[in-house]
């Protein structure tokens, strides 16, 4: 009974291994989302291992009266779902800066300029397709430290990433 049962044992956890699958070496694209954050980033995905990676967002935001551009570092753990679903959970930080100039009502100019700091949480889900394209979905909580990013953003993005 003992051997019937170490072997079934053995038989499901070497179909869990098998049905695991490793993620892309690289992965670039777009993540759309907006909070604080400046809107459309280009997005980097690399893999340390078979679960792990790094991805590095830029993002940037570009007005009649504003700039800015955010860098963000994510270092992420990778869960195999199901058939192409994964979940990942990341934790990392960045840093941003931008410059305000907007006129004032009766003349002159407002400006300001800051560069911060921030450390930001991830978590989401994404979907593998069998053509070199990802999608995901994901939440990241960022808490700033500066005088214009000092709070906590939560910023919810659609990323879509071409694989190679």
């Amino acid at each position: 009974m003992k051997k019937l049962f170490f072997l079934t044992v053995a038989l499901i956890g070497f179909s869990f291994a098998s049905n695991a699958q490793a993620i892309a070496d690289n992965a670039l694209g777009l993540r759309l989302g907006d909070s604080d954050g400046f809107g459309a980033e280009i997005s980097y995905q690399r893999a340390l291992g078979d679960n792990n990676r790094l991805e590095i967002d830029l993002g940037w935001r570009d007005g009649n009266n504003y700039d800015g551009f955010k860098i963000a570092g994510l270092y992420q753990w990778v869960f195999p779902l199901d058939q192409g679903f994964n979940w990942y959970v990341g934790a990392g930080g960045g840093l941003g800066s931008f410059d305000v100039n907007v006129p004032i009502l009766g003349g002159g100019n407002f400006s300001d300029n800051e560069t911060f700091f921030f450390a930001a949480g991830d978590i989401g889900i994404e979907y593998d397709f069998d053509i070199p394209l990802l999608i995901s979905l994901d939440f990241r909580p960022e808490i700033g430290f500066g005088d214009f990013n000092d709070d906590l953003d939560f910023d919810i993005a659609l990323g879509l990433r071409y694989q190679f």
